[in-house]
Order: structure tokens, then C-alpha cells, then sequence
């Protein structure tokens, strides 16, 4: 009787550090698909769908691409909670009048969750012609297998200067 007890013990023992091998399979393997190849190529498509609704005054795309918990950290303002919040952010950013807007990334990095992109932006806009200079982070989030942006902050390289170019 014994035997067989600590036979059973022995294949509980056994069933235990198999089922914790294969655990540990399944979590490298879920680390193992995210690509942040993939997931750069997106972002970076979506960056210049973003910068170029400000210039078409898509607001409906700007709307779509934050999260609903989404925060804005405009230069020299309040932080912006929230899509709705957002979304008149946006309706005021694009009527001010911008003309010419690129950001480019200089990293992107992160994990299936999250994803940080860093870079530069140049901007055009408003009466005077101002031009804007300055950086960003946007932090992308995967919201059921699409890239979103949580958080964006910019700020600018001062002086700010305005130009007659056109």
C-alpha cells in the first residue's frame, strides 16, 4: 500500500512539473509572436494618416485613432482626458488652419500592449504662417489587435517663428 501512495505521489509530483513546463511554453510563445517590426510599420502608417488629417481636417479619423481613455498633454495647457475631450481638441486644432504637418520617429520600441514612439514633428499653421519645431511621445496602445494612441505629448524647440513664405 505504500508503494502505490507514493507511486501517486510521484506521478502528482510528475503532472505538476509538466503542467508548469508547458505554462511556461505557452507564455514565451505568446512573448514569441508579438513583431515590433510589424507593429512599427503600422504605427508608421498610421502616423502619417494622422499628420495628414490635420492638414484634410479629418477629424472623424483623429477621433478614431485615441482610445477612450486616451490623455493629451498639449504645450503650456491642462491635460485632455478622455475621446470626447479629445475630439474638441481636434475639432479646434484642424480649424486654427494647419498646413504642412510630418513627424518623424526616432525610436519605437515597447511590447504587444504598448508601444512608444519618440520623435520629431514640424509643423505649419495658422494666419501668420508660424512655424513649429519641437518633439513627441506617443504611446500606442493594442486595443483588440489595433494599434490606438493612449497618450500623446508634445512640446516645442523654442522660439516659435512666424514666416511669409506663401
Amino acid at each position: 500500500m505504500r508503494q502505490s501512495s507514493n507511486f501517486i505521489s510521484f506521478l502528482l509530483i510528475f503532472g505538476l512539473i509538466l503542467n508548469s513546463c508547458d505554462n511556461k511554453k505557452a507564455e514565451k510563445k505568446e512573448v514569441a509572436e508579438f513583431n515590433i517590426h510589424a507593429a512599427k510599420s503600422e504605427i508608421q502608417e498610421k502616423t502619417k494618416q494622422f499628420t495628414k488629417a490635420h492638414i484634410t481636417k479629418d477629424t472623424a479619423y483623429l477621433n478614431n485613432i485615441f482610445t477612450e481613455d486616451a490623455k493629451v498633454f498639449p504645450p503650456n495647457s491642462e491635460v485632455v482626458v478622455g475621446k470626447k475631450a479629445i475630439s474638441k481638441l481636434n475639432f479646434d486644432w484642424v480649424n486654427y488652419g494647419i498646413y504642412e504637418f510630418k513627424e518623424e520617429s526616432t525610436s519605437l520600441y515597447g511590447n504587444k500592449d504598448f508601444v512608444i514612439d519618440e520623435g520629431t514633428f514640424y509643423l505649419r499653421y495658422g494666419s501668420e504662417n508660424t512655424i513649429d519645431k519641437g518633439k513627441y511621445i506617443n504611446i500606442w496602445k493594442n486595443i483588440n489587435g489595433e494599434w490606438k494612441i493612449y497618450s500623446n505629448i508634445w512640446n516645442t524647440n523654442l522660439p516659435i517663428e512666424a514666416s511669409n513664405m506663401e
